[in-house]
């Protein structure tokens, strides 16, 4: 079985042939216009803490785990196709309020502090 085979680029016995060399344009840079660099992607794709929020889920020990991240990104992302600027987010005996547009968590209040409690200066909310 000597034989050189092309079929399906298989080449037994043999070196397969090289690829042609591709021009590699210079990095300038910049992007083509209308592009995100993955670092702007990655931001825009975080939710973010506010310093205000860390302590209130320090003091209240509200903790958020990955999935919770997960769910709480996908609620913003809702309010934000709908127009919402500021939202009330309730997950799991949790209350969020929420910058849409910067995926800011502004403030965070757990189960028990949000029984008779007002909510000011949101424009939705979501529950999950």
């Amino acid at each position: 079985m000597a034989d050189r085979i092309t079929v399906g680029h298989l080449y037994p016995n043999a070196i397969p042939p090289a690829a042609p060399a591709k021009r590699v344009e210079p990095n300038t840079g910049q992007l083509p216009a209308g592009t995100k660099s993955f670092q702007d992607v990655f931001r825009d794709s975080l939710v973010r803490i506010s310093h205000h929020a860390g302590l209130r889920m320090q003091q209240r020990g509200i903790e958020l785990k990955p999935e919770q991240l997960a769910k709480l990104s996908s609620a913003i992302d809702k309010a934000a196709a709908k127009g919402a600027k500021e939202s009330l987010v309730l997950m799991d005996s949790m209350a969020m309020i929420v910058n849409v547009k910067s995926k800011t968590i502004v403030t965070a209040i757990d189960g028990d502090a949000m029984r008779d409690n007002l909510f000011t200066q949101i424009d939705s909310a979501v529950i999950l």
